[in-house]
Protein backbone atom coordinates (compact mmCIF):
# COMPACT_ATOMS: atom_id res chain seq x y z
CA UNK A 1 0.00 0.00 0.00
CA UNK A 2 2.64 1.92 0.85
CA UNK A 3 4.75 1.79 -2.50
CA UNK A 4 1.34 2.32 -4.45
CA UNK A 5 0.45 5.26 -2.88
CA UNK A 6 3.96 6.62 -3.41
CA UNK A 7 3.66 6.07 -7.23
CA UNK A 8 2.39 8.85 -9.33
CA UNK A 9 -1.20 8.65 -11.07
CA UNK A 10 -1.74 9.70 -15.12
CA UNK A 11 -4.74 10.81 -13.78
CA UNK A 12 -5.54 14.70 -14.53
CA UNK A 13 -5.72 16.87 -11.67
CA UNK A 14 -9.42 17.76 -10.45
CA UNK A 15 -10.51 21.30 -10.70
CA UNK A 16 -11.38 23.12 -6.83
CA UNK A 17 -15.18 22.13 -6.77
CA UNK A 18 -16.35 25.78 -6.45
CA UNK A 19 -19.10 26.65 -3.87
CA UNK A 20 -22.43 28.89 -3.86
CA UNK A 21 -21.92 31.37 -0.91
CA UNK A 22 -24.51 31.56 1.44
CA UNK A 23 -26.18 33.94 3.17
CA UNK A 24 -26.14 34.22 6.91
CA UNK A 25 -28.79 32.19 8.38
CA UNK A 26 -29.19 34.83 11.50
CA UNK A 27 -28.10 38.17 12.09
CA UNK A 28 -26.77 37.16 15.95
CA UNK A 29 -24.70 34.13 14.27
CA UNK A 30 -22.87 37.45 12.04
CA UNK A 31 -22.61 39.68 14.88
CA UNK A 32 -20.36 37.01 16.85
CA UNK A 33 -18.20 36.31 13.53
CA UNK A 34 -17.54 39.94 13.43
CA UNK A 35 -16.20 40.40 16.95
CA UNK A 36 -15.14 36.96 17.51
CA UNK A 37 -11.40 37.96 17.24
CA UNK A 38 -11.63 41.29 19.34
CA UNK A 39 -13.23 39.23 21.95
CA UNK A 40 -10.63 36.51 21.71
CA UNK A 41 -7.48 39.04 21.79
CA UNK A 42 -9.17 40.20 24.64
CA UNK A 43 -10.08 37.20 26.76
CA UNK A 44 -6.90 36.08 26.29
CA UNK A 45 -5.25 38.98 27.70
CA UNK A 46 -7.48 39.38 30.58
CA UNK A 47 -6.59 35.61 31.34
CA UNK A 48 -2.79 36.11 31.38
CA UNK A 49 -2.89 39.53 33.74
CA UNK A 50 -5.26 37.94 36.36
CA UNK A 51 -2.97 34.74 36.48
CA UNK A 52 0.24 36.40 35.60
CA UNK A 53 1.04 33.11 33.75
CA UNK A 54 1.72 33.45 29.87
CA UNK A 55 0.45 29.79 29.01
CA UNK A 56 -3.39 31.02 30.26
CA UNK A 57 -3.66 33.29 27.14
CA UNK A 58 -3.64 30.76 24.76
CA UNK A 59 -5.52 28.61 26.60
CA UNK A 60 -8.18 31.27 27.14
CA UNK A 61 -8.39 32.03 23.49
CA UNK A 62 -8.65 28.67 21.99
CA UNK A 63 -11.47 28.08 24.52
CA UNK A 64 -13.21 31.01 23.64
CA UNK A 65 -13.15 29.62 20.04
CA UNK A 66 -13.10 25.97 19.69
CA UNK A 67 -15.62 25.79 22.51
CA UNK A 68 -18.58 26.39 20.51
CA UNK A 69 -17.27 24.45 17.16
CA UNK A 70 -16.26 21.32 19.10
CA UNK A 71 -19.81 21.35 20.86
CA UNK A 72 -21.67 22.46 17.74
CA UNK A 73 -21.25 18.88 16.27
CA UNK A 74 -25.03 18.39 16.47
CA UNK A 75 -25.91 21.21 14.40
CA UNK A 76 -23.50 20.39 11.58
CA UNK A 77 -25.15 17.17 11.59
CA UNK A 78 -28.20 18.54 11.41
CA UNK A 79 -27.71 21.30 8.48
CA UNK A 80 -26.33 18.39 6.31
CA UNK A 81 -29.35 16.19 6.82
CA UNK A 82 -31.20 19.73 6.31
CA UNK A 83 -30.15 19.82 3.07
CA UNK A 84 -30.61 16.35 1.69
CA UNK A 85 -33.84 16.70 2.88
CA UNK A 86 -34.41 19.93 0.91
CA UNK A 87 -33.38 18.12 -2.27
CA UNK A 88 -35.59 15.18 -1.90
CA UNK A 89 -38.60 17.76 -1.32
CA UNK A 90 -37.34 20.07 -4.47
CA UNK A 91 -37.73 16.66 -6.39
CA UNK A 92 -41.03 15.92 -5.66
CA UNK A 93 -42.16 19.54 -6.50
CA UNK A 94 -40.38 19.34 -9.86
CA UNK A 95 -41.73 16.32 -10.54
CA UNK A 96 -45.09 17.75 -10.13
CA UNK A 97 -44.38 20.60 -12.13
CA UNK A 98 -43.41 18.28 -15.11
CA UNK A 99 -46.72 16.51 -14.76
CA UNK A 100 -48.25 19.80 -16.11
CA UNK A 101 -46.22 19.25 -19.51
CA UNK A 102 -44.00 22.12 -19.40
CA UNK A 103 -40.46 21.54 -20.64
CA UNK A 104 -37.68 20.56 -18.69
CA UNK A 105 -35.62 24.46 -18.64
CA UNK A 106 -39.29 25.68 -17.54
CA UNK A 107 -39.85 23.52 -15.01
CA UNK A 108 -36.52 23.92 -13.28
CA UNK A 109 -37.27 27.90 -13.45
CA UNK A 110 -40.95 27.33 -11.79
CA UNK A 111 -39.33 25.30 -8.94
CA UNK A 112 -37.55 28.12 -7.78
CA UNK A 113 -40.57 30.13 -6.41
CA UNK A 114 -41.10 26.83 -4.42
CA UNK A 115 -37.68 25.60 -3.34
CA UNK A 116 -36.91 24.85 0.16
CA UNK A 117 -34.88 27.51 1.80
CA UNK A 118 -31.55 25.47 2.67
CA UNK A 119 -31.27 24.57 -1.15
CA UNK A 120 -32.40 28.02 -2.35
CA UNK A 121 -29.26 29.47 -3.00
CA UNK A 122 -28.37 26.96 -5.71
CA UNK A 123 -31.67 26.51 -7.62
CA UNK A 124 -31.40 30.07 -7.80
CA UNK A 125 -27.59 29.94 -9.81
CA UNK A 126 -28.89 27.02 -11.59
CA UNK A 127 -32.15 29.38 -12.77
CA UNK A 128 -29.29 32.45 -13.38
CA UNK A 129 -27.30 29.81 -15.61
CA UNK A 130 -30.14 28.95 -17.55
CA UNK A 131 -31.46 32.27 -17.92
CA UNK A 132 -27.96 32.95 -19.37
CA UNK A 133 -28.05 30.69 -21.99
CA UNK A 134 -26.01 28.07 -20.32
CA UNK A 135 -26.45 24.50 -22.11
CA UNK A 136 -28.86 22.12 -19.99
CA UNK A 137 -26.80 19.61 -19.45
CA UNK A 138 -23.80 22.51 -18.14
CA UNK A 139 -25.84 24.02 -15.84
CA UNK A 140 -27.25 20.85 -13.89
CA UNK A 141 -23.83 19.50 -13.49
CA UNK A 142 -22.97 22.88 -12.12
CA UNK A 143 -25.93 22.47 -9.46
CA UNK A 144 -24.83 19.50 -8.63
CA UNK A 145 -21.23 20.57 -7.77
CA UNK A 146 -22.79 23.48 -5.55
CA UNK A 147 -24.68 20.98 -3.78
CA UNK A 148 -22.02 18.97 -3.08
CA UNK A 149 -23.90 15.75 -1.91
CA UNK A 150 -24.53 11.90 -3.25
CA UNK A 151 -27.96 11.94 -3.06
CA UNK A 152 -27.82 15.70 -5.43
CA UNK A 153 -25.73 13.56 -7.55
CA UNK A 154 -28.58 11.37 -8.14
CA UNK A 155 -31.30 13.62 -9.03
CA UNK A 156 -29.07 15.15 -11.77
CA UNK A 157 -28.09 12.42 -12.70
CA UNK A 158 -31.70 11.89 -13.64
CA UNK A 159 -31.98 15.80 -15.07
CA UNK A 160 -28.59 15.33 -17.22
CA UNK A 161 -29.86 12.14 -19.06
CA UNK A 162 -33.36 13.41 -19.90
CA UNK A 163 -31.70 16.74 -21.05
CA UNK A 164 -30.31 14.44 -23.27
CA UNK A 165 -32.81 12.12 -24.85
CA UNK A 166 -35.81 14.64 -23.82
CA UNK A 167 -38.24 11.91 -23.80
CA UNK A 168 -41.63 11.27 -21.31
CA UNK A 169 -41.12 9.57 -18.05
CA UNK A 170 -39.02 12.18 -16.26
CA UNK A 171 -41.82 12.70 -13.40
CA UNK A 172 -42.09 9.18 -12.54
CA UNK A 173 -38.23 8.94 -12.57
CA UNK A 174 -38.12 11.79 -10.36
CA UNK A 175 -40.73 10.73 -7.68
CA UNK A 176 -38.43 7.57 -7.83
CA UNK A 177 -35.04 9.50 -6.86
CA UNK A 178 -37.27 11.29 -4.29
CA UNK A 179 -38.13 7.87 -2.58
CA UNK A 180 -34.72 6.53 -2.84
CA UNK A 181 -33.45 10.48 -1.05
CA UNK A 182 -36.08 9.79 1.42
CA UNK A 183 -35.09 6.06 2.38
CA UNK A 184 -31.09 8.27 3.16
CA UNK A 185 -32.59 10.99 4.49
CA UNK A 186 -34.21 8.49 7.46
CA UNK A 187 -31.06 6.27 7.54
CA UNK A 188 -29.46 9.55 8.54
CA UNK A 189 -31.71 10.50 11.07
CA UNK A 190 -31.53 7.26 12.64
CA UNK A 191 -27.84 7.73 12.97
CA UNK A 192 -27.63 10.63 14.16
CA UNK A 193 -30.15 9.96 17.11
CA UNK A 194 -27.59 7.31 18.18
CA UNK A 195 -24.67 9.49 18.31
CA UNK A 196 -26.24 12.01 20.31
CA UNK A 197 -25.37 9.72 23.15
CA UNK A 198 -22.07 9.80 23.23
CA UNK A 199 -21.69 13.93 22.08
CA UNK A 200 -24.09 14.10 25.39
CA UNK A 201 -21.78 12.89 27.17
CA UNK A 202 -18.80 14.84 25.72
CA UNK A 203 -20.14 17.57 26.23
CA UNK A 204 -20.70 16.95 30.11
CA UNK A 205 -17.13 15.57 30.65
CA UNK A 206 -15.89 19.23 29.10
CA UNK A 207 -18.68 20.77 30.88
CA UNK A 208 -17.32 19.27 34.31
CA UNK A 209 -13.58 20.28 33.65
CA UNK A 210 -13.96 23.32 32.75
CA UNK A 211 -16.29 24.32 35.89
CA UNK A 212 -13.32 22.10 37.88
CA UNK A 213 -10.60 23.91 36.49
CA UNK A 214 -12.78 27.34 37.01
CA UNK A 215 -13.33 26.48 41.06
CA UNK A 216 -9.69 25.16 41.51
CA UNK A 217 -8.78 28.50 39.98
CA UNK A 218 -9.89 30.51 42.98
CA UNK A 219 -7.83 28.38 45.23
CA UNK A 220 -4.21 28.87 45.49
CA UNK A 221 -2.45 26.10 46.66
CA UNK A 222 -4.76 24.04 44.33
CA UNK A 223 -3.16 25.46 40.34
CA UNK A 224 0.24 26.92 42.85
CA UNK A 225 2.69 23.73 41.41
CA UNK A 226 1.93 25.10 37.77
CA UNK A 227 3.44 28.45 38.17
CA UNK A 228 6.70 27.55 37.21
CA UNK A 229 8.17 27.44 34.19
CA UNK A 230 8.14 23.21 34.05
CA UNK A 231 4.41 23.65 35.54
CA UNK A 232 3.81 26.19 33.21
CA UNK A 233 4.92 23.67 29.92
CA UNK A 234 3.24 20.77 32.21
CA UNK A 235 -0.51 22.56 31.83
CA UNK A 236 0.06 23.13 28.08
CA UNK A 237 0.28 19.69 27.68
CA UNK A 238 -2.86 19.19 29.17
CA UNK A 239 -4.51 21.52 27.98
CA UNK A 240 -3.44 20.37 23.93
CA UNK A 241 -4.06 16.77 24.94
CA UNK A 242 -7.76 17.50 25.92
CA UNK A 243 -7.93 19.70 23.32
CA UNK A 244 -7.16 17.07 21.08
CA UNK A 245 -9.30 14.61 22.49
CA UNK A 246 -12.84 16.93 21.73
CA UNK A 247 -11.25 17.47 18.55
CA UNK A 248 -10.79 13.23 17.77
CA UNK A 249 -14.02 12.80 19.32
CA UNK A 250 -16.21 15.49 17.40
CA UNK A 251 -14.41 14.21 13.95
CA UNK A 252 -15.51 10.04 15.27
CA UNK A 253 -19.11 11.67 15.87
CA UNK A 254 -18.99 13.17 12.48
CA UNK A 255 -19.44 11.16 9.30
CA UNK A 256 -17.44 11.73 6.16
CA UNK A 257 -19.98 12.67 3.01
CA UNK A 258 -20.46 10.01 0.70
CA UNK A 259 -18.27 9.87 -2.22
CA UNK A 260 -19.69 11.18 -5.52
CA UNK A 261 -19.96 10.43 -8.89
CA UNK A 262 -20.43 13.31 -10.92
CA UNK A 263 -17.30 15.43 -10.92
CA UNK A 264 -16.75 18.86 -12.47
CA UNK A 265 -15.57 18.70 -15.84
CA UNK A 266 -12.58 19.91 -16.45
CA UNK A 267 -14.24 21.98 -19.57
CA UNK A 268 -16.53 23.40 -17.63
CA UNK A 269 -14.60 24.52 -14.24
CA UNK A 270 -14.04 28.36 -15.93
CA UNK A 271 -17.98 28.98 -16.55
CA UNK A 272 -18.18 27.64 -13.57
CA UNK A 273 -15.76 30.23 -11.51
CA UNK A 274 -17.32 32.86 -13.54
CA UNK A 275 -21.11 32.42 -12.43
CA UNK A 276 -19.98 31.98 -9.07
CA UNK A 277 -18.18 35.22 -9.04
Amino acid sequence: MVVAGARRTTAPPRAPRPRVRRPRAAGVRSGWARWRWPVVGVAGAAGWAVTGWPVVGPIVAVTVVGLPVLLGTSSVAARRIDRVEAIEEWTRRLADILLSGVGLEQALTASLRTTPAPIAAEIGALVARLSARWPTEQALRALADDLDDASADLVAAALVLASRRRGPGLARVLTAVADSVAEDVAVRRKVEAERAKPRATARAVTFITLAAVAVGGFNGTYLAPYGDPIGQAILALIAAAFVGCLVWMRALTLSAPEPRFLPVSHEFAPAVEAVRR
